[in-house]
């Protein structure tokens, strides 16, 4: 795989740690498989600045915020950009007729594909991965696929922004907004620009450029980030803050108006004009 796919396994043994707890937030029987030596290896060299119990949080943010989607607002589509060795196809419990798309790089969606040939498929479920790059076009790949955009989607964006340039974010969420029917969800996560040039993440930010896989964008306003992009902002949660805590963040969340600070945000979205429900993703 590229060196900028390494980073799925990092997250995954992150993943295969909380779920090794007596106390944990979440089960991930595939982590410690799709992971492999190499992603606790990441894990060891990119520790630090609360990393794991982050990656604890913003999975448990969104395994709820996703169930909750599919659930209430009765969407089939579910599309996993840079999906990455996630494995939310074959853990969480979907409605029957739900389609799961995952797309990444080809080379990645392979390996997992290895790593997981001999897990068995969950009934009443499909998954279809779509190799792709997604700095180019996607939404093609995605059409010929089995996607359909007339219809309700969720996209789930996680662990990706803050990989791309600027104009390529805005083009990413816009992209997303344009090919979205209503009742359509957008669920992910991105950084504060601050989390970018904070000194005590040097060592960390180094390695990850070292490794092929520098952490380019932030923005201290997600909300218009995402609003500019045509999306409503339903909610924007800070690990440990009310929502999105789950008794895993160690650090004081300052306030939002504090400047300077390097900051996590997860955030649930829905297009203008379409009806609200409540997000579910509270402790």
């Amino acid at each position: 795989m590229e060196a900028v796919s390494r980073t799925a396994q990092w997250t995954a043994a992150a993943r295969a740690l909380e779920t090794e707890r007596e106390d944990r937030l979440f089960a991930d029987p595939y982590a410690r498989t799709v992971a492999d030596e190499i992603g606790f290896e990441l894990l060891d060299r990119y520790d630090g600045g609360g990393i794991v119990p982050f990656l604890a949080i913003r999975t448990t943010y969104l395994d709820r915020a996703i169930v909750r989607a599919v659930e209430e607002r009765g969407i089939r589509q579910v599309v996993f950009l840079a999906a990455g060795m996630d494995t939310r196809f074959f853990r969480l419990p979907w409605p029957d007729g739900v389609t799961v798309y995952e797309l990444d790089r080809p080379a990645l969606l392979e390996a997992k594909a290895e790593m997981l040939k001999d897990e068995p498929q969950p009934a009443g479920r499909t998954r279809t991965t779509v190799p792709v790059d997604l700095t180019q076009d996607w939404t093609g790949p995605l059409k010929e696929a089995g996607w359909k955009s007339e219809e309700p989607v969720l996209w789930v964006v996680e662990g990706l922004l803050f990989f791309l340039p600027e104009q390529a974010v805005r083009t990413l969420i816009s992209t997303l907004s344009a090919h979205a029917a209503a009742g359509s969800v957008l669920l992910g996560d991105v950084i504060s620009k601050s989390a970018l040039e904070n000194p005590l993440a040097r060592t960390f930010m180094s390695a990850l450029k070292e490794d092929g896989n520098p952490w380019l964008f932030g923005t201290e306003e997600p909300e218009a980030l995402l609003a500019d992009c045509g999306w409503d902002v339903r909610e924007v949660r800070q690990p440990g803050e009310p929502g999105a805590d789950f008794d895993r963040w160690p650090y004081p969340v300052p306030a939002r108006n504090v400047p300077r600070v390097p900051r996590s945000f997860l955030f649930t979205c829905d297009l203008p004009g379409a009806t609200g429900v409540d997000s579910g993703v509270a402790a």
